[in-house]
């Protein structure tokens, strides 16, 4: 795999996501209140709005979530599925720490 960085860990604040651009591609870096990190699409498929990043990070009876800022739908931050809406789904991405930064994987 090609690992490009994306920010230090410091830069990514628990409970929050950035955005980042990989391999042409803006995707969604988290880090959750159990300190898990996971990188998701960016665009919400639903609107078409480059905005997942910016969506409220939350728990669906133990699964981890973002919230779509635009329309509120759901997403699993382990698989990219809508919990709302189960045919639609976010594309993943292998995310890992490495020497205090937080890299991705690009295609």
């Amino acid at each position: 795999m090609n690992w490009q960085r994306i920010c230090s860990e410091s830069d990514l604040p628990t409970e929050f996501g950035v955005a980042a651009l990989v391999d042409g591609h803006t995707v969604a870096v988290f880090r959750t209140a159990t300190d898990e990190v996971y990188a998701l699409g960016n665009v919400d498929p639903f609107s078409g709005a480059g905005v997942i990043s910016r969506g409220i990070v939350g728990d669906r009876e133990g699964e981890p979530t973002v919230s779509s800022p635009m329309h509120k739908q759901a997403f699993s931050l382990r698989s990219g599925q809508c919990l709302d809406e189960p045919e639609t789904r976010l594309p993943t991405y292998p995310v890992r720490r490495r020497a205090e930064t937080i890299e991705i994987a690009a295609s």
